[in-house]
C-alpha cells in the first residue's frame, strides 16, 4: 500500500463481500461513516441490489424484498489514484466496516468491468419497476387458489403470462373444468 494521495482518481464499482443477512446493516454503517469520517470524496455510492417479491401467506398477498446477490454489496469509490496506487483511506474504510469480510477479489481489488456494472444497474432498474412472484409457474403445475371467488379451489395451470404476471388455471366448477385467469399472487403451488 502507498501513502494517501489527496487526488482521487475516477470512481469505479467494487464488489464487497459481507456477512450474509447483514447487507443492510453494513450499508447503514458505511453511510454513517462516510459522513463522520469525511470520506465522501472517495466513496460515492453504496448499493444492495434487491427485488420486490409477492407471495401468499395465510391467504393474504405479502410483498417482501429479496437481495439479488446475498452476501454482497457494491461500492462506487475512488480506490486508486491517477497512478494506479491504492488509496489507504478508502481501503481501510471498507475493510474496517463492521460486517465486511473483504473485497470480493482479495486485498488488491479490481474494479468491476463496465459490462458487469451496466448489467447490475439495468437489473436493479428492471426489478424496481415490477414485483416478481416468489414462485415461477409453468404449464401443468397443480395450484391452489388463495384469493378471490375461487379461493381454496385446486386446479392445473393451462397458460402462463409472465409479462402481465397472470396464469390461466383450469378449476372444477359444478363438475366441469373452467378456465379462470388469476394473478400470480392469487395462486400457490400444491
Amino acid at each position: 500500500m502507498t501513502d494517501v494521495v489527496t487526488t482521487p482518481s475516477e470512481a469505479a464499482w467494487f464488489a464487497v463481500h459481507v456477512l450474509s443477512g447483514q447487507e443492510t446493516n453494513v450499508k447503514r454503517h458505511m453511510m454513517m461513516r462516510i459522513k463522520m469520517e469525511e470520506v465522501g470524496e472517495f466513496v460515492e455510492e453504496v448499493v444492495i441490489p434487491t427485488e420486490r417479491i409477492s407471495e401468499i401467506k395465510r391467504g393474504k398477498k405479502v410483498e417482501t424484498e429479496r437481495k439479488l446477490y446475498p452476501g454482497y454489496l457494491f461500492v462506487k469509490m475512488a480506490l486508486y489514484d491517477l497512478e494506479k496506487k491504492l488509496h489507504e483511506r478508502p481501503w481501510y474504510f471498507v475493510k474496517e466496516t463492521p460486517g465486511v469480510l473483504g473485497f470480493a477479489d482479495g486485498d488488491r481489488p479490481t474494479p468491476m468491468r463496465p459490462s458487469e456494472v451496466e448489467g447490475m444497474l439495468t437489473q436493479i432498474r428492471d426489478k424496481e419497476e415490477k414485483i416478481t412472484p416468489k414462485v415461477i409457474f409453468v404449464v401443468g403445475d397443480r395450484v391452489k387458489v388463495g384469493d378471490g371467488p375461487f379461493q381454496n379451489q385446486e386446479g392445473v395451470i393451462e397458460e402462463v403470462d409472465t409479462e402481465r404476471g397472470r396464469v390461466r388455471v383450469a378449476v372444477s366448477i359444478f363438475g366441469r373444468s373452467t378456465p379462470v385467469e388469476l394473478e400470480y399472487w392469487q395462486v400457490e403451488k400444491t
